[in-house]
């Protein structure tokens, strides 16, 4: 799962999509059947038992507080070499579009990988509502679950 860069709120507590509106975290649980725990730890240890990684595209950048669209002189993580690594990876999903657009400009889609363009799960993003977006979002459930 690849977001763009942490949000501030996010930078604050040192944990991905800490915003307590962002819909991550409850997205991920209602996906999988899971209680929603405000244990950090336990959200991550959920995640990865669902075999979902977290990370970002971008590894630094520049934004205006935390609005993705104006996200500039980014330098991208080393998502290729994660790839490489880790040979049993078969999704890569984009938590946005600013994500997926961020993605393609410093990385070739790979053949054999499937892609996933997921609609935001940011507050400023709230045009589509958590049902809409947990429909969008089984795309994700079937990846990991090999559908």
């Amino acid at each position: 799962m690849l977001g763009t860069l942490p949000g501030e709120e996010s930078l604050r507590r040192r944990q991905y999509y800490a915003h307590p509106r962002n819909l991550f975290w409850p997205i991920v649980f209602a996906l999988f059947g899971g209680a929603p725990s405000a244990d950090y730890e336990a959200r991550l240890g959920f995640a990865a038992a669902q075999r979902i990684a977290l990370w970002d595209v971008c590894a630094v950048g520049e934004r205006d507080a935390s609005a993705d669209a104006t996200i500039r002189c980014e330098e991208p993580n080393d998502i290729a070499g994660l790839i490489a690594a880790h040979p049993g990876i078969r999704a890569v999903a984009f938590n946005g579009t600013t994500a997926r657009r961020l993605y393609d400009r410093h990385f070739p889609r790979l053949p054999g990988l499937l892609y996933l363009a997921l609609p935001s799960t940011s507050p400023a993003h709230a045009r589509l509502g958590f049902a809409a977006k947990l429909a969008e979002w089984q795309a994700l459930r079937r990846a990991v679950e090999g559908g």
